[in-house]
């Protein structure tokens, strides 16, 4: 039996999600399958995977051909790294220990790398926030400035009138006292 290590879609229309399996070559993309060795969800960034590592070089070193993608993720993961080092092993190369070092020096590489995309990403969050608050900020001060200013201009009306109407007053006062002292 040709065995095929692939990607079955899941999810909705849009948001894509893959189980990572072992299947038989001849069967359907989303039908029978001989076992569900991970997942992979395409949606974040970056790409999360779920992978059960060791199953997974199980199925490569039986000979299990995967599918472009999933060689991508097998890749990513080091799947194909620990199968190279252990044919160095089985060579004679360098002993179990070696390769156990060599992987885990590569492996703490990856994840840095991984860290150092998701950090960067973080901040640049982080700055698009701060811009978009700075640009709020300016918007709201002119706001605030131009409501100050028709406050401002509404209490000098209010002002002018009250005086204008206190002088109409004070001059409606004026010639009634200067009337009967006329007469």
């Amino acid at each position: 039996m040709a065995t095929k290590i692939r990607l079955q879609r899941g999810g909705r229309k849009g948001y894509a999600f893959y189980s990572i399996v072992i299947a038989d070559a001849r069967s359907p993309r989303d039908g029978k399958f001989t076992e569900k060795i991970g997942t992979y969800n395409p949606n974040t960034n970056p790409a999360t995977v779920d992978l059960n590592f060791d199953r997974a070089l199980y199925w490569v070193e039986t000979g299990a051909q995967p599918t472009d993608t999933a060689r991508n993720i097998l890749k990513g993961e080091g799947v194909y790294m620990m199968k190279h080092l252990r044919g160095g092993v089985r060579k004679g190369a360098f002993d179990e220990a070696a390769c156990q070092q060599k992987f885990d020096a590569w492996k703490q590489a990856k994840v840095a790398a991984v860290e150092a995309v998701e950090k960067k990403e973080a901040d640049s969050k982080k700055a698009v926030a701060a811009k978009n608050l700075e640009a709020e900020k300016k918007v709201n001060e002119t706001i605030a400035k131009k409501v100050a200013d028709k406050k401002a201009a509404a209490a000098a009306a209010k002002a002018e009138a009250e005086a204008a109407k206190a002088a109409e007053n004070a001059a409606a006062e004026s010639p009634a006292e200067e009337a009967p002292a006329e007469a």
